[in-house]
């Protein structure tokens, strides 16, 4: 049997960093959120700090994302450091899922990995209103500024997304399952991935 990889995209709010976590402990496999930025800045040799400021961001042509000192390094003079980042991630992600069982989330890995024998892809979303809730109190912040929040980081992920796949996020047709966490029990989700990744040959 091959490696069997389950790839997860989420609206921001829908708690889908909370369901691929749980979902590792379940399977006994890893998963991949933000220690991949880690793992880029170790091969490029850049601050996590730096990193997190552009992952699963678009680069903005009118200014640089990160501090100067650091995107005005000759070897990153010419690309933003957005698509340092971005590239560097996909060649992990591919390594990846070449070496082991595992969970990825976002960073365009559905369409990095498109195509590979044993890759299963999920969107998980919720309706709007239910989202606001959850990052009210997961922020402790209140309705006016989770709304915009969500906006806010909706937009970078879509941004990123189309700009590096040239292919719409929200597009709930290219991924094999879509899961709206606003009306499942959290319970239930984990059951129907957990049997898709038991599928999996």
């Amino acid at each position: 049997m091959g490696r069997r990889v389950i790839t997860i995209g989420r609206q921001y709010g829908s708690n889908g960093h909370d369901i691929a976590k749980k979902l590792s402990q379940r399977l006994g496999i890893h998963y991949y959120d933000k220690e991949l930025i880690k793992i880029a800045g170790e091969r490029q040799h850049i601050s996590y700090e730096e990193l997190l400021k552009v992952d699963e961001k678009r680069a903005n042509p009118w200014r640089y994302p990160v501090e100067d000192e650091v995107q005005m390094e000759r070897k990153f003079r010419f690309e933003p450091m957005n698509d340092v980042l971005f590239y560097t991630q996909a060649e992990i992600i591919k390594g990846l899922a070449e070496k082991e069982d595992c969970i990825i989330v976002g960073r365009c890995a559905d369409e990095i990995l498109k195509g590979k024998k044993g890759c299963r892809s999920v969107f998980i979303h919720a309706p709007f209103e239910k989202r606001v809730e959850r990052i009210m109190e997961r922020a402790s912040i209140d309705e006016r500024e989770a709304a915009a929040l969500i906006k806010k980081i909706d937009k970078q992920r879509r941004y990123y997304y189309n700009y590096f796949t040239d292919k719409k996020w929200e597009d709930m047709t290219q991924y094999d399952i879509c899961l709206d966490s606003g009306s499942m029990p959290e319970e239930q989700i984990l059951d129907v991935l957990a049997a898709l990744y038991e599928s999996i040959l």
